[in-house]
């Protein structure tokens, strides 16, 4: 056991933790990096890899192979966890990171403002669904990422239209969100990192409104030309709010995202992501990295967890 690493990092996209890795690696933690693509494990072993594990798990994985993780994660979490392992982004928060239509009741038990949504689990019922919305509307799965699986209608046939031809997104998990569309004041969203239940950082990601993909981390932002991001900063009660949503979510990690309705000036939450790519070039953008921020806690974590264990 003397060699086992005190930290194991399970992800599935090939390209997005390479910033991670490189500073674990300057900063000589004793990790094991492994792919989704060919885990499979054993009832009887009852051990995690590392006694702390970090959870690097995208909800776009089914994008990119249709054999995804994130249901096989959310019992891989559950075995670990039960054994005692530190899940970081463990079972409740990728519950809540899996489900629209979860993030949204955590975000309004909190008194926090949504845009209008009803959710289905019928393609037949998201007609119906749309009396008393305001048009435009979208049609958003469950389990999305990257914007897939969003889709906008400004007219009451339209959306009939589409419903009859089949062509309004269907999600892996048969739920579908109708809401209405919030016109974003001066174009842009805001998406407010926490880390450990604080804030950590926020960015302005501004769009001509050609895309719902408004990743921003560097693999993300090669074909996304018309969007912009800068840093923002956000008043308290964005803050305090944020934080919230992070500790409601039982989120370690992850991404708050809000925009203000320019018809009301209402702030309305609308996103948890537990993934947190943070922003293409850090350094630029923020003047700091905070991938050592990251680092910074996640060796917390591990000294916690050895001073528990001894």
């Amino acid at each position: 056991m003397s060699n086992q690493p005190s930290l194991a990092i399970i992800y599935e996209h090939p390209e997005w933790f390479k910033s991670l890795f490189a500073v674990l690696d300057r900063r000589g933690v004793n990790y094991e990096a492994i792919r989704f693509q060919d885990h499979a494990f054993d009832m009887a072993q009852k051990h995690a890899p590392a006694p702390v594990v970090f959870s690097r798990l995208a909800m776009s994985s089914f994008l990119r192979q249709d054999e995804h993780p994130i249901f096989y994660a959310q019992s891989l979490y559950a075995h670990w966890e039960l054994n005692g392992t530190r899940v970081i982004n463990g079972t409740h928060a990728l519950a809540v990171d899996a489900s629209k239509a979860r993030q949204l009741s955590v975000i309004q038990s909190l008194g926090l403002d949504i845009p209008a949504t009803r959710v289905v689990h019928r393609q037949a019922d998201i007609v119906a669904a749309t009396q008393g919305l305001r048009f435009p509307v979208i049609v958003k799965v469950n389990i999305g990422g990257s914007g897939a699986g969003v889709a906008r209608y400004d007219t009451l046939d339209e959306l009939r239209h589409a419903v009859a031809d089949g062509t309004t997104p269907k999600g892996i998990d048969s739920v579908t969100l109708v809401q209405e569309y919030v016109p974003a004041r001066d174009r842009h969203m805001v998406r407010m990192e926490t880390l450990d239940g604080k804030f950590l950082y926020a960015i302005s990601l501004n769009t001509d409104g050609g895309t719902f993909d408004l990743c921003p981390a560097d693999v993300c932002m090669i074909d996304k030309p018309s969007v912009t991001v800068r840093e923002y900063k956000p008043d308290k009660d964005a803050i305090r709010a944020a934080e919230a949503i992070a500790r409601a979510a039982k989120l370690d990690i992850g991404g708050i995202e809000f925009m203000i309705d320019d018809r009301d000036g209402a702030r309305r939450f609308y996103d948890i992501n537990g993934l947190s790519n943070f922003v293409a070039d850090p350094l630029n953008v923020l003047g700091w990295d905070p991938h050592e921020t990251l680092v910074d806690y996640l060796s917390h974590v591990i000294d916690t967890t050895q001073e528990k264990a001894a």
